[in-house]
């Protein structure tokens, strides 16, 4: 229980929720917009690419929207909290 809190907590830190969509992307992150209805912008390092995990709601996204992003970023249909669930893990790699 205690190491997968510290996980979620480290997941939040890197994964830095954007309050603005004007806000510049770092060098080595890129955004992503995640939710079901309501859609929230993460920054998340370029790195999670190589991961299979990653890359099936890339797959996901790609199914629903093609190449047609409804926010004008890169739109990943899950829920948020499955998102931040998946990043942690990926976070422990």
């Amino acid at each position: 229980m205690g190491i997968r809190l510290l996980n979620i907590l480290h997941a939040k830190n890197i994964l830095r929720q954007s309050t603005s969509e004007f806000v510049d992307v770092p060098k080595g992150y890129l955004a992503v917009y995640v939710g079901e209805a309501q859609k929230k912008r993460f920054v998340v390092p370029v790195s999670y690419l190589n991961h299979p995990a990653f890359q099936d709601l890339l797959r996901e996204a790609e199914e629903e929207f093609g190449f047609s992003h409804p926010m004008g970023g890169l739109t990943i249909p899950c829920r948020e909290d499955t998102f931040i669930n998946l990043t942690s893990r990926l976070n422990g790699l």
